[in-house]
């Protein structure tokens, strides 16, 4: 894998593609600025449970939407936070290559280590559009690049014979599926006879554990914002072929994914992440913050799974990891 960290970087690619890499919401203050108090609150919170890489303006953090300055200051707040303890991956989701481009290039001078390449949108696109697309974020900017699939926001899915044809660019790292395909997984996964360094990554929350199972990397989950020490565990039981513990898990993030049906997905995200003390839980217009019923129903989601005890001053303590440790759900 031809990525290579920072200077001083405690990281590999090898091992941060390789565990859970939330998909980081954007904390906003009350004003709707970029909360960098939160955002550093929130990053002391995942890594303290181990996770491994940091995706910041991506589909949780409403990357599409953020400002210039928005999205400059989101990665900007999230380097300094990090301290070269993880990478920083940064969304680049625009519906054609000059503005991603031109976006990746802006990642780049802000300190982003790798750049998050979605398909093109608005108009129909096929395979030879989508390769031209990622190879053009690969000329303009020195970063390496992780292909996104996520057709439910760009409706054009990211064609097998373009992924296919990207894995042979050493500096493509790999792949985060959020289709919730499991054929499609699978054909990313025969990727690997060819090029065993090419990484594979879920993130639809429905189909974590049998991603794992069947031989995923690493987890790229919504919800590891709030609970990251799920996810790190469930990688950690996959790695010993626990597949009881892994489904036990999955039970476990099943019930607590029902706080995104409380709203738009991001603003429920958002409004959980406020109540644990990670920005205001403000989120980006057209999107409305939660009503008052969604609010307290996020609420008593978060507290039987043992949430609402940690807040930003108690985020950097380490979140138990093991199954027998955490409270049981009723």
């Amino acid at each position: 894998m031809n990525g290579t960290a920072r200077p001083g970087a405690s990281w590999s690619w090898a091992e941060a593609l390789s565990g859970v890499i939330p998909p980081l919401i954007t904390p906003l203050d009350h004003s709707g600025d970029v909360d960098r108090a939160g955002s550093a609150a929130l990053i002391n919170h995942v890594l303290a449970a181990g996770c491994s890489g940091l995706f910041v303006a991506g589909g949780c953090g409403l990357g599409p939407w953020l400002t210039g300055d928005q999205y400059s200051k989101t990665i900007r707040a999230a380097v300094a936070a990090a301290a070269g303890r993880a990478p920083i991956l940064a969304g680049v989701m625009l519906p054609a290559t000059g503005p991603a481009a031109e976006a990746a290039r802006r990642a780049e001078a802000d300190g982003a280590d790798a750049i998050v390449v979605a398909s093109p949108y608005y108009n129909t696109v096929g395979a030879p559009e989508q390769r031209r697309h990622v190879e053009g974020i690969l000329t303009a900017v020195r970063l390496p690049v992780l292909i996104y699939n996520i057709p439910q926001s760009t409706h054009n899915p990211f064609h097998p014979d373009a992924v296919a044809a990207l894995a042979g660019e050493p500096r493509v790292l790999g792949v985060k599926d959020s289709s919730a395909d499991l054929w499609g997984f699978q054909r990313h996964l025969t990727l690997k006879q060819h090029r065993p360094d090419f990484k594979v990554l879920q993130g639809d929350e429905h189909v974590l554990a049998a991603s794992l199972l069947i031989g995923a990397d690493g987890l790229i989950p919504g919800l590891a914002n709030v609970a990251p020490h799920y996810f790190v565990a469930m990688v950690r039981a996959a790695r010993r072929a626990d597949a009881r513990t892994c489904q036990a898990i999955q039970e476990r993030v099943e019930d607590l994914w029902v706080l995104f049906t409380q709203g738009r997905l991001q603003a429920a995200l958002m409004a959980a992440c406020g109540l644990l003390g990670f920005g205001s839980g403000r989120t980006i217009e057209p999107y409305e913050v939660p009503n008052a019923t969604q609010h307290e129903t996020i609420r008593a989601i978060l507290q039987r799974h043992g949430l609402l005890e940690r807040t930003a001053a108690g985020a950097a303590q380490r979140l138990p990891l093991e199954p027998k440790e955490w409270p049981e759900i009723r």
